[in-house]
């Protein structure tokens, strides 16, 4: 019969593949050799829904919406199983010429009723990172543009869309900010319960070689992620495109 500790650790496990089912939704993307332009290209609003799994055993679904008001730019991403759990995440971000620079992000999980929230202020005039995160505020430097999950993505989709990857990007975590790197792995095409697309692929450089993380991105679609394949503490998750809206 389980016991408590083992049932603890199970949920416990269900929870980080359900953010991580949110943010990896959110993370990816690769270079492809693109000609010089005179002016950057832009991704375009849009939304989309997504199925995971994890390890056969926990299935869920996951959606993404990004939208334009102006300059100002907001992205949300929503994950969950239901009755057991569910995450969110919501940036909110200005794009000038390629650069894109975020104000605010805020990532939301809970288990069975019970969760935490953090949340990130970004200042680019001090440069500097105001982080929030069970009760503490931490303050960080931030010399070189970082970013949250959220505007991490679209910062390298447009440098996908414009030629100009360079696959080195840092992210703001609690209380550091990390260098966060990736590689392109080639090109191929699969096929998702959206459809079949044309899609670059691209690996994520951990630190770690007991994990893994790939990302199957259209060109078609502005670089979306269309499929992800993720190992992680020996826990496989695949997520899968499912619809376009």
């Amino acid at each position: 019969m389980t016991d408590h500790n083992d049932k603890k650790h199970s949920k416990s496990k269900l929870l980080t593949a359900l953010t991580t089912g949110a943010s990896i939704v959110a993370i990816g993307a690769l270079s492809m050799t693109a000609p010089t332009i005179a002016s950057a290209k832009d991704i375009q609003p849009s939304s989309a829904n997504y199925t995971f799994t994890v390890e056969d055993k926990y299935k869920g679904t996951a959606t993404r919406a990004l939208s334009k008001s102006g300059n100002t730019w907001k992205y949300n991403v929503d994950a969950r199983v239901a009755g057991v759990a569910s995450a969110n995440q919501h940036s909110t971000f200005t794009i000038k010429g390629n650069n894109v620079s975020p104000t605010q992000a805020s990532t939301t999980y809970k288990l069975l009723g019970v969760g935490r929230t953090h949340k990130l202020d970004f200042n680019p005039s001090s440069k500097k990172v105001v982080s929030n995160y069970r009760g503490k505020s931490t303050t960080m430097n931030m010399p070189q543009q970082a970013f949250d999950d959220l505007s991490l993505e679209v910062q390298i989709r447009q440098d996908l869309l414009n030629g100009k990857f360079s696959g080195n990007y840092y992210m703001a975590k609690h209380d550091s900010i990390e260098k966060t790197p990736f590689k392109k792995s080639g090109n191929t095409k699969i096929t998702v319960p959206a459809g079949t697309f044309d899609t670059v692929r691209v690996d994520r450089i951990h630190d770690d070689n007991s994990r893994s993380t790939s990302f199957w991105l259209a060109p078609s679609l502005d670089y979306l992620p269309v499929k992800v394949s993720q190992i992680n503490d020996g826990k496989k998750m695949d997520l899968e495109l499912t619809k376009v809206n």
